[in-house]
């Protein structure tokens, strides 16, 4: 059973992100408070959770939550900071939009940096230990899906609808036959033989 919370503040937030491990697409991070009787049997690390599952906690998360934000990082900022700190920001990101402010921050992993002040501790495998780090890796991972199905409409020979694009062999495949496109993480190794591309 996963706790609710970390700490004795109240208004305690958990974040977390998604899509750090592709080569295409934003990263997207939520931040999330859940009230103090927050019950959701269901509820893990997204990545335990089918699909189906994930889309079904969705809105009952959104329902309860005090707050939450969600922000996505497009490739050509993942590409100028790098993915760690592109991740770390978006986290920061959603973290500024929550009302009321967070006392404390919970995160998943084990880096991240101070915003606004507001204390905060990292925990490893956090998603599958507290409520808030799981509710806002659901989040995370459902409106990433969500951001990856409409580019795949621009894009399908991809299929990113498919494989969210991650590093699968058919998107790998795609990306020697097709080439690369604005969605493409250019300072990720795209292809397992490139030693580097101009851009």
């Amino acid at each position: 059973m996963l706790s609710l919370r970390y700490s004795e503040l109240l208004n305690e937030c958990g974040t977390d992100e998604a899509g750090r491990g592709c080569l295409a697409g934003p990263v997207t991070a939520a931040a999330i408070i859940l009230p103090e009787d927050f019950q959701l049997d269901l509820l893990n690390d997204s990545k335990q959770l089918s699909e189906k599952i994930r889309e079904r906690l969705k809105p009952i998360i959104e329902e309860k939550a005090i707050s939450y934000a969600v922000t996505h990082l497009e490739p050509i900022i993942i590409d100028e900071i790098n993915i760690l700190n592109a991740s770390i920001k978006a986290m920061q990101e959603c973290v500024i939009k929550l009302n009321p402010i967070p006392n404390y921050i919970i995160v998943d992993g084990n880096r991240f940096k101070p915003i606004n002040n507001i204390p905060y501790s990292t925990i490893v495998k956090g998603d599958s230990k507290y409520m808030s780090i799981a509710a806002a890796s659901v989040l995370a991972k459902t409106y990433r899906d969500e951001y990856m199905d409409k580019i795949h409409e621009e894009f399908p020979m991809y299929n990113w609808k498919q494989n969210k694009g991650y590093p699968t062999k058919e998107h790998r495949e795609a990306i020697r036959k097709y080439g690369t496109t604005k969605y493409h993480r250019m300072s990720f190794k795209l292809l397992p033989e490139q030693l580097s591309f101009d851009f």
